[in-house]
C-alpha cells in the first residue's frame, strides 16, 4: 500500500474529504443518499488506512481526553437510548466523520491544512456561484434535487416546500442564493470560512496577491448574496477576537495584559447587557423576526422533550432520524420536518443530557484554550517582548470561534463539518501545541 505515502494521494483524499464534509448536500442532491453513502464509506476506509499507516505519529495518551470521553459517552448511550438502532447509526456516522478529521490532523501540519481547506472551499464556492448563474441565465426556474428526497412527492410541485429546492432561481431577484449545498445559511457559513482561510493565505503571502484578493472578494460577495444574520454576528465577533489576538501579541508585560483583560471583560459585559436589554432592536437591525425564524418554537419543543430525560438524554443520534419517535413529530419549519434543533447545545442536552453538555463543553473549552495559546503564542504570564507573529497560527482559533457563534442558531457543531473541523483543531493543537512560524511552507499558488 505504498500509494498511502504518495503526497498527491494524500492531498486528493484530504480535499475530497473536506469537500464531502463541507458540502455533503451537493452529493446528496445530485447522487442521492446511496451515492453519498458510498463516497463517505470509501473516504472512511482511506482515513482508517492512513491512521494505521501513521500510527507512529500518535498515541491515545497524546489525544484530547475530552474528545475520547465524548465518543465513549456516545457509545455508552446505546444502553439507555430510546431508539437504539438510530443511535447505532448515529455512532457509525460520527465515527466515520471523525476518522477523516483524525487522518488529516495527523498527516498534515497547519500550513498544509490551510492549503487543503482553500482548495475545497474554492471548489465549493466557485461551483456554487456558477450553479446559480446557470440556473438564472439558462434554466430560469427553481431547480429540485436530481434525486428526490425521501418522503417528498415531487409530482405535486405546489406542495413542495421552498426549503427543499436545490436552487430557487433568485440570483437576479435579490433573494438568498443557496449554491450547490442547497441552503443559504450553510452557503453563508462556507463563505465565511472562505473569508477566514483566503484571508490567512493572503496575509501570510502563501498565495499570489491577485489570486488571494480575487478569492477573498468572491467569498465576501457570496456572504452578501446570502445575507445571513448569524454570519454578520460571526464577522463582528471574529473581528473582535482578531483585534484581541493582535493586542496580546503586542503586549510588553503584565500591565498590558491586565489592561487588555479588563477591556475585554468590559466589552463582553456590555455586549451581554445590550443583547439582554434590546433584543428586539438588535434582531430588527439584523433583519430577523422576534421568533428567530421559528427557532423559538423549535427550541421550546426540544426543551420540553429534553427535561423528560435531563441527566443522560434520549441517546446519541447526530442528525435526527425522521422515521423514529420522537423525531418523527418533533419539529417543523415552513412545512419541512427539521433534522436538528437549530442549537447545538440544546441538541446535546436532548441527546446526551447534562452529561453530554459537560463532556462536550470540556472538549470545546480545552480546544479553545489551546487554539488561543497557539494564536497568541503567550504563556499565562506574558514575556516582556512582543511575540513573533504567525498568521497561520490564528486559523484554528478563528474557525473555532466561527463554529461556536454558529452553534447558537444551528446544530452543525455536532454533525458533519462542525464535528469534523472541531476534531481537526482539537487533535492538531494537542499534537502540535507550538505555533507555526513558517507561514509560507506551502508553495504559492
Amino acid at each position: 500500500m505504498r500509494f498511502l505515502d504518495d503526497r498527491r494521494f494524500r492531498r486528493a483524499f484530504a480535499v475530497l474529504a473536506l469537500f464531502t464534509t463541507l458540502a455533503g448536500d451537493a452529493w446528496r442532491y445530485s447522487m442521492g443518499w446511496l451515492g453519498y453513502g458510498i463516497i463517505a464509506a470509501i473516504l472512511a476506509i482511506a482515513a482508517i488506512a492512513l491512521i494505521i499507516r501513521e500510527r507512529s505519529r500518535w498515541s491515545f495518551n497524546r489525544l484530547p481526553y475530552p474528545l475520547l470521553a465524548f465518543f465513549v459517552l456516545t457509545v455508552a448511550s446505546l444502553a439507555w437510548s430510546f431508539y437504539p438502532s438510530a443511535t447505532a447509526l448515529g455512532i457509525v456516522a460520527t465515527w466515520m466523520t471523525v476518522a477523516g478529521a483524525f487522518a488529516i490532523a495527523i498527516c498534515f501540519p497547519w500550513p498544509e491544512i490551510v492549503f487543503l481547506l482553500s482548495r475545497a472551499l474554492r471548489i465549493i464556492l466557485g461551483l456554487s456561484l456558477a450553479f446559480e448563474l446557470v440556473v438564472a441565465l439558462f434554466v430560469r426556474h427553481p431547480v429540485l434535487p436530481l434525486v428526490p428526497a425521501p418522503g417528498v412527492d415531487y409530482n405535486n410541485l405546489d406542495k413542495v416546500p421552498k426549503l427543499l429546492y436545490w436552487s430557487r432561481d433568485v440570483l437576479f431577484e435579490g433573494g438568498k442564493i443557496q449554491g450547490i449545498v442547497g441552503n443559504s445559511s450553510l452557503l453563508a457559513f462556507l463563505a465565511l470560512l472562505g473569508l477566514i482561510v483566503f484571508g490567512v493565505q493572503l496575509a501570510s503571502r502563501s498565495v499570489l496577491r491577485v489570486s488571494g484578493v480575487m478569492w477573498v472578494a468572491l467569498a465576501a460577495f457570496i456572504v452578501i448574496l446570502t445575507r445571513s444574520a448569524t454570519i454578520i454576528v460571526a464577522i463582528v465577533v471574529l473581528a473582535a477576537v482578531l483585534l484581541l489576538v493582535v493586542l496580546i501579541r503586542r503586549a510588553r508585560g503584565r500591565r498590558d495584559i491586565r489592561l487588555i483583560a479588563a477591556g475585554t471583560a468590559v466589552v463582553v459585559a456590555g455586549s451581554i447587557a445590550a443583547v439582554s436589554l434590546f433584543p428586539t432592536h438588535l434582531l430588527a437591525l439584523l433583519g430577523k423576526s422576534p421568533d428567530l425564524t421559528n427557532r423559538l418554537d423549535i427550541w421550546a419543543e426540544v426543551t420540553n422533550l429534553a427535561v423528560e430525560r435531563p441527566a443522560f438524554g434520549w441517546g446519541w443520534v447526530s442528525y435526527w432520524v425522521p422515521w423514529v419517535a420522537p423525531f418523527d413529530t418533533l419539529a417543523f419549519n415552513s412545512g419541512v420536518r427539521q433534522l436538528h434543533a437549530h442549537n447545538a447545545w440544546l441538541d446535546l442536552w436532548l441527546q446526551l443530557g447534562v452529561a453530554g453538555l459537560i463532556v462536550f463543553g470540556a472538549l470545546v473549552l480545552s480546544t479553545l484554550v489551546r487554539a488561543f495559546a497557539l494564536a497568541t503564542d503567550r504563556p499565562m504570564i506574558a514575556p516582556l517582548e512582543p511575540a513573533p507573529f504567525s498568521i497561520v497560527a490564528i486559523l484554528p482559533l478563528l474557525i473555532l470561534v466561527a463554529l461556536l457563534v454558529q452553534s447558537i442558531a444551528e446544530s452543525r457543531l455536532i454533525v458533519e463539518y462542525g464535528i469534523f473541523l472541531l476534531a481537526i483543531i482539537a487533535i492538531r493543537t494537542k499534537l502540535e501545541p507550538t505555533p507555526v512560524i513558517d507561514d509560507r511552507a506551502v508553495t504559492r499558488r
